[in-house]
């Protein structure tokens, strides 16, 4: 095995060890689907909705909170907290660079959020007849934009936040308006003109109408890819000049 992926085994290991991260970055999103499934308005279709159903409209949704909350309230704090407890200090003196550890925890968020995702949508499919997407690679390329643009959030607020506790605690407080833009208290089908093109330019809510429009079989819209790519750019670009190992 390489140094990369031995040391993502390893952090997977830890992650699993602290219940509550667990189950809110991982069991948490299909438990709110199931949830959501399980109100019987949600499960009718609604003219207003174009015949759609409300839990046809939340599938994507879950999958995108499932990104915030691993780059919010995971990537983030665990970034943190190691570069508060000197642990990326104490890397740069054995061969296995602080990059690395950077390399792992991104990779570890990126296979456990994409399974989350395949939970997801399989519940939804097989409990609640949501249907697949029928257009999957424009779905992939729109769940990989918009886990882009997050996990680069993710990383911005870990270079800012001094301590692991104040990255959970602007993780936070990001996390809320994210979703509600991405569409989790009003989708963006039922929000208003102005609303709707708030949400157009963040980050999740560009990558849920992204997802949205690949299930009904349509790629993403531009805007949205450029929103996405403009969010990893900027909080990338952000991130790489504030971040520090110690």
């Amino acid at each position: 095995m390489s140094a990369l992926s031995r040391l993502t085994a390893i952090e997977t290991r830890l992650f699993f060890r602290e219940p509550m991260v667990v189950f809110f970055t991982v069991a948490f999103p299909p438990i709110l689907l199931v949830i959501l499934g399980a109100i019987p308005a949600f499960r009718r279709p609604d003219e207003t909705l174009g015949g759609l159903r409300v839990i046809d409209l939340y599938a994507p949704i879950v999958v995108a909170m499932g990104l915030a909350l691993f780059a919010l309230n995971g990537l983030s704090q665990i970034l943190a907290a190691y570069r508060e407890r000197g642990v990326l200090r104490r890397m740069r003196t054995t061969p296995v660079r602080p990059g690395l550890m950077l390399g792992a925890q991104l990779l570890m968020s990126t296979i456990l959020s994409v399974g989350t995702m395949l939970v997801v949508l399989a519940i939804g499919r097989l409990a609640f007849d949501v249907r697949l997407p029928r257009q999957l690679p424009a779905y992939l390329l729109g769940y990989v934009l918009a886990a882009l643009a997050m996990f680069a959030i993710g990383l911005l607020v870990a270079s800012l936040a001094p301590t692991g506790k104040s990255a959970g605690a602007i993780g936070t407080l990001l996390f809320f308006p994210t979703v509600f833009l991405a569409g989790l208290w009003v989708p963006r089908a039922s929000m208003n003109d102005v609303l709707r093109t708030i949400s157009d330019l963040s980050p999740l809510g560009a990558g849920v109408q992204s997802l949205q429009d690949a299930t009904a079989g349509h790629w993403p819209q531009l805007l949205h890819v450029a929103v996405m790519l403009g969010w990893t750019i900027v909080a990338g670009g952000l991130a790489a000049r504030y971040f520090r190992w110690e």
